[in-house]
């Protein structure tokens, strides 16, 4: 997910944004790269060298790790790169194979946003090793030198499928990532799973952390030092002690969470070997790929002008395995228009009311100490020395050392 921007444009003053879900754990550097990409590696070392760059008012580090809500604090300018790369051009050159595989996968194009149904393994960002990906396709979609290029607003695992918002431009990237951020977007996952759920519905809430020596490549559940994570699960249907059709509404936006839940409570995703070993492969004709969907996504648009704004409802077709899966073991996709889990936005754990709590007792503690400390400075201050003799005067000691 893109930054939640205070002030996204480029001016004068110092720019704040706000960590989103879709961006937790990524390194700072990274975060450039993907939110402020017009911004290079070495000025942002310099910064954060010098001290401008700060993290909830610490100062940060380009590896440094970032965290879903922290306040990123950005300094002014920036945007010039340097002569060499002034020159380059601002898109990519896509051929004719790659500008109709980017338009085939969309499904929904507003003044504010294009919507692609992700094919599965197609991965949405480029990484280590990674050359194909959603992002890399988006110059399919800039018509001119005038057309801004579109954003990613959130993501999909490399072998999910479904729904994928793109931003057209840097403001309603902004808009979109704040509904992100405040979870007023509603997703809903189509899931095959194995085994039946012994209850047809629940809330799965166990927090997540990054499993130790998997670089960061792999979750695990950790009651105590993991980020909260909750999950909406319904049973749609079952396929007697098989498979079960799931649908799923994360309530947080934890990576891999819906796949680690699920594992976690004896139902992996079925093709999810990472999480569910060899008993996530159901034998017989069902697809050995993943059977993860991101079926439904309802958001606002940003208002416009003076208008209020409208609901942005899209609903993506299954992959063709997915399906295939489905018919095999006798689902009907028309038992379920993958309606939302839960009528309102989830009200923030205690634990993360804390947190927020702790954070802002930091800042205003920080607010409150730096008057204090000018006037202490202030005060240490030695007097200048009287020009001229001091009759009767005690003659000052000398400072001790």
């Amino acid at each position: 997910m893109t930054p939640v921007p205070d002030n996204s444009a480029p001016t004068d003053n110092v720019r704040q944004f706000t960590v989103g879900e879709d961006d937790d754990g990524i390194r700072l550097d990274r975060w450039f790269k993907r939110n402020l990409p017009q911004i290079g590696f070495a000025t942002v070392s310099r910064w954060a060298r010098t001290g401008q760059i700060r993290v909830d008012g610490k100062r940060a580090k380009p590896e440094d790790r970032l965290e879903t809500g922290q306040v990123l604090r950005v300094p002014p300018g920036g945007e010039d790169a340097p002569t060499a790369r002034k020159t380059a051009p601002r898109t990519r050159t896509l051929s004719p194979e790659q500008i109709a595989e980017a338009k085939a996968m969309v499904i929904r194009e507003t003044p504010s946003a294009i919507v692609l149904n992700k094919p599965p393994g197609l991965a949405t960002q480029g990484g280590s090793k990674m050359t194909k990906h959603v992002d890399g396709l988006l110059d399919a979609f800039v018509t001119d030198e005038k057309t801004p290029r579109p954003r990613l607003v959130h993501r999909l695992d490399k072998d999910t499928s479904g729904v994928l918002l793109i931003a057209r431009t840097p403001g309603s990237a902004a808009s979109f990532s704040k509904r992100f951020a405040s979870r007023s977007a509603r997703k809903v996952y189509w899931a095959l799973v194995v085994g039946h759920p012994d209850l047809a519905e629940g809330v799965i809430d166990a927090p997540l952390a990054k499993q130790p020596g998997t670089g960061g490549e792999k979750m695990h559940i950790d009651e105590e030092g993991g980020a909260a994570a909750k999950t909406r699960y319904r049973v749609v249907d079952h396929a007697g002690e098989r498979a079960a059709w799931v649908e799923l509404e994360p309530l947080t936006g934890r990576t891999h969470q819906l796949r680690v839940h699920m594992a976690a409570i004896g139902h992996p995703i079925v093709g999810d070997g990472k999480y569910g070993g060899p008993d996530a492969f159901l034998t017989g004709a069902v697809s050995r790929k993943m059977h993860l969907h991101a079926r439904r996504l309802i958001i606002s648009e940003p208002k416009a002008g003076e208008g209020t704004g409208g609901k942005l409802d899209v609903t993506a077709d299954l992959p063709h395995h997915f399906a295939a899966s489905m018919d095999v073991l006798g689902f009907d996709p028309g038992l379920s228009d993958a309606s939302p889990l839960r009528e309102e936005a989830p009200e923030r754990s205690a634990e993360e009311k804390k947190q927020a709590a702790r954070r802002h007792f930091k800042q205003a503690r920080k607010e409150t100490r730096a008057p204090r400390r000018a006037r202490g400075a202030a005060a240490a201050k030695p007097k200048a020395k009287p020009k001229g003799p001091a009759a009767g005067r005690p003659k000052p000691k000398s400072p001790r050392k």
